[in-house]
This record gives C-alpha cells, sequence and structure tokens, in this order.
C-alpha cells in the first residue's frame, strides 16, 4: 500500500522544517522523514554545540587574564569537563526537541522517524512503508569525511560528530586539518587545558583565505599555545604506546607529533550514497553531492535538493537560503536564484573572522581596477577598551562603480560587524553610503568608515603583506 502526499522532505535540517511549515500552511499534506536527530548537524554536532564549546572555552581563558582588568580570581582556574559537556548537552537538546515539537505540532504534516530510500522518482520507501508524492525535497546534509591516511585502521581516532561525546580533556590533542572546523577546536581544547597540535598538509591554514589572514589566525593560535606543523603532505598514524603517532615528513619520517588523541577535521561528504538515488536518475557528482541548477531543481522534474548535500553551500544560513529559494520560486511566482546569494560566513577561532564576498585575491585574479583599505585592531577603540587588539579589518573596493566587493573582519566582533559591510553590498551601494554613515561609539563599525575613507590602490599583495 502507498501512502500519497503533496510532498516528502527527507531531513530535518536547517532548510527542512521552515520548508515543511511553508507547505502545510498552503494546505499541502506534507511528510517529513528524519532517521536520526532532530534538527540536523547545526543542532546537534555543528554550529550550536560547537559554539556553546567556544563559550565555555573563552570564559576559561577570560578568567585566567582577569589580573589584566584588576579582577583577582583565588587559586588557579579550572575547568569541569563533565559540567562543559552537560551545558553544551543542554542548549543542543533544547533546540533539538524545539524542532521535534514544532514539526510534530504542524497541521497537515506527518513526521516519519526511519531511513528513507528512493524506489522511483516519485516514491520513498521508509521502514516498511511506501511513500509517493509529485515532490520530493531532499535535505540530507553531510558528514564527516575519512582520508584515506595509512594507519588510521590501527588507531582510534575523533570527527566533529564524536567530539561532542567528550566529557574529559585530551591530554595532547592531535588536530589533523588547518581549516575552519579544526582551527576551532584547536584553540577551544587549548583554552580549555589540552595541550593541541594543528596539522596541516598545506602550506598555511585556511588557504581557501589570504595570506595575510591566515598569517594573523596562525599568530592568535600559536599565542594561546597550539603547535602548528604545516606542508604535512606524508601523514601516517600509528599507535605509539598508550598514545598516537602522526608522521609528516614523506622523506625521511623523522618529523613526528606524539599525541593522546587525534581529530580527523579534513572536510565533509554528503548524507547521498545510501538513498537510492539511482533508482529516481538523481544525479550526483564525482564527490556524492546532488547536482542541482541555480533554482536548486535535480536533474529529476519534481525533485529538489537543499542544504549541504548540494554543494551550493555549506553552512546553516545557506541550507535556509535554499528553503526560501525553493518556496518563493514554487509558491510565490518568483525567480530567485543562488547566484544571488554573496559568500559569507564566519570562522569561529577568538577573535572571530567575519568573511564577505571577493577575498583580495580573488579581486586581483579578476583584474578588477581595485582599492583596499586595512586597519589594525590595535587601532580599532572597542578592541583596545576589551583588551582584544588580535587581527585587521580590510575591504576591497571596485574603484570604477565604487561597489565593495569583499571584506574580512578578524578581530573583536568581527562576525557581527561584517554584515554593515554585507548588507551594502546586497544593495549594490557604493562604498560612500558606509563611509558616510554616523556609526555609534565605541563600537567596532564605527571604524569602517574611517576604513573606507583611507582606500588606497592594491599594490602589495596579500602574500607579501604576509611576510612584514
Amino acid at each position: 500500500m502507498t501512502t500519497q502526499f503533496d510532498a516528502i522532505i527527507i531531513g530535518t535540517g536547517q532548510a527542512g522544517p521552515a520548508l515543511a511549515a511553508r507547505l502545510s500552511s498552503e494546505g499541502m499534506q506534507v511528510a517529513i522523514v528524519e532517521r536520526n536527530l532532530f534538527g540536523g548537524t547545526c543542532v546537534n554536532t555543528g554550529c550550536i554545540p560547537t559554539k556553546a564549546l567556544v563559550a565555555s572555552a573563552y570564559a576559561a581563558h577570560l578568567a585566567r587574564r582577569a589580573s589584566e582588568y584588576g579582577v583577582t580570581i583565588g587559586g588557579a582556574v579550572e575547568v569541569d569537563m563533565k559540567r562543559v559537556k552537560a551545558r553544551k548537552d543542554e542548549i543542543s537538546g533544547r533546540s533539538r526537541k524545539g524542532v521535534e515539537r514544532w514539526l510534530k505540532g504542524l497541521a497537515r504534516c506527518t513526521v516519519i522517524e526511519g531511513h528513507a530510500r528512493f524506489e522511483s522518482a516519485d516514491t520513498v520507501r521508509v521502514n516498511d512503508e511506501l511513500l509517493a508524492a509529485k515532490r520530493i525535497f531532499i535535505n540530507v546534509g553531510t558528514r564527516p569525511f575519512i582520508p584515506h591516511m595509512p594507519g588510521l585502521d590501527q588507531v582510534d581516532y575523533l570527527t566533529n560528530s564524536t567530539m561532542m561525546d567528550l566529557d574529559f580533556l585530551p591530554e595532547h590533542l592531535i588536530v589533523v586539518g588547518g581549516s575552519y572546523t579544526g582551527l576551532e577546536f584547536a584553540q577551544m581544547y587549548r583554552r580549555l587545558g589540552s595541550a593541541v597540535t594543528v596539522v596541516e598538509k598545506g602550506a598555511r591554514l585556511i588557504s581557501r583565505e589570504d595570506e595575510d589572514v591566515s598569517k594573523a589566525v596562525e599568530e592568535i593560535l600559536r599565542n594561546d599555545g597550539v603547535g602548528i606543523e604545516t606542508h604535512a603532505e606524508c601523514m601516517v598514524a600509528e599507535k605509539r604506546g598508550n598514545g598516537i603517532a602522526v608522521n609528516l615528513d614523506c622523506k625521511d619520517g623523522k618529523r613526528e607529533v606524539i599525541g593522546s588523541h587525534l581529530l580527523l577535521a579534513v572536510g565533509r561528504t554528503p548524507n547521498t550514497d545510501d538513498l537510492g538515488l539511482e533508482q529516481a536518475g538523481i544525479e550526483i557528482n564525482e564527490r556524492g553531492y546532488i547536482t542541482v541548477d541555480d533554482q536548486l531543481n535535480t536533474s529529476v522534474p519534481g525533485v529538489w535538493a537543499l542544504g549541504d548535500c548540494n554543494g551550493r553551500g555549506a553552512f546553516t544560513h545557506t541550507s535556509y537560503n535554499d528553503y526560501e529559494i525553493v518556496a518563493s520560486n514554487l509558491l510565490d511566482g518568483e525567480n530567485r536564484s543562488v547566484r544571488d546569494r554573496i559568500v559569507a560566513y564566519g570562522l569561529y577561532v577568538d577573535p572571530p573572522l567575519g568573511r564577505a564576498g571577493m577575498t583580495e585575491n580573488q579581486v586581483r585574479d579578476a583584474g578588477r581596477n581595485a582599492l583596499v583599505g586595512i586597519r589594525p585592531m590595535t587601532r580599532v577603540g572597542r578592541a583596545v577598551e576589551k583588551g582584544e587588539t588580535q587581527g585587521f579589518m580590510k575591504v576591497t573596493v571596485d574603484a570604477d562603480t565604487k561597489e565593495i566587493l569583499g571584506a574580512a573582519i578578524l578581530g573583536v566582533g568581527g562576525d557581527e560587524a561584517i554584515h554593515c559591510l554585507l548588507d551594502a553590498m546586497y544593495a549594490k551601494a557604493p562604498y560612500t553610503v558606509v563611509q558616510r554613515a554616523v556609526h555609534i561609539h565605541p563600537t567596532v563599525c564605527e571604524l569602517l568608515p574611517t576604513l573606507l575613507g583611507d582606500l588606497k590602490p592594491m599594490t602589495e599583495s596579500p602574500a607579501d603583506r604576509s611576510k612584514d
């Protein structure tokens, strides 16, 4: 027997619940399927729990610095990891239960717990039940990618997901992967009390960013006592007594890191390999991401892919925007596209990095006639007052159109301040609009007009600047 619905949504990550609510509010009978934890990666193993851990790590860090602010704390600062984990679990659990309650309380929405597999382009089997619909939305997200590293089969290792189960401090955490997830965990656990070493295959950390940003982030981590090993092109893991050794050298094998625990943070892979996509004729690319057009239609009419599994974004905010695009096009007669959105994201080390638009290197590679403005956080009053002066602000502007091309704010409040520029970029407003704005004092944003008033032609490259 087949149960007929107007729409089927597979997965309850960021895009799924909002879409279920919108479709059901339009009178559709909706089935939403979840095989594991409600809320997806962000709620359970991503943004929410990790930022809760970052907050605990920041509290420990600030407590150790209390004397700099004229505050005396008696005795050494101690971290209770069981309490840290309990706080994280409480915050994450509250979000997860909220999503579940919301979905189960929606009119015309049937929540089905189980694993969904396509049997045709318009039918999906969940457990022993066959579901059918003219509209199917895939929102299955991604999971940690496990690299083909020799020796991994001989050692225990952690991922960003299994790190959520730790209620103790590793004596020495080795983090393989010098990008966003790895760096957040590295600083977090160093501040909580672990020795930490980051191992990166490439020549520098977060290679997606400009060299001056990479260098500044590395300095921030080193100032916290995080060890960093780059150019680790031939990593091999092996047991070494009660610990783990990671060899880093291709030639003589003498360069190695020895620790108590190993975290793999080298990217994500889509949860598309067990959905039966081939039964529906849904195309995927060589990395397993579902192929979609700019409106998020898959290769099969009536099937859409939203969120991380479509390879068109890797963030909670882009996943939610996927929902907005699909709902607007399907229900409101609009013609919204993923091409309309500007790349924007944050790196939640402390201080954080807020990024929007093109990097300086991308601007140069595009051959744009551009201007750049740079201001160290040591010249931002709000940062000085808070005693948090690491980092800098950088903005690139098209010299002809005066539109803002990209920005990086690495510093206290950078993840919030970046939106002053991002909103202007969406409005396609000339940078002079922000330059002439009167911002509140004392804030980080108040220095953006000053920064934009001191733009100069791009002469020195980020790579040259990082050598200074």
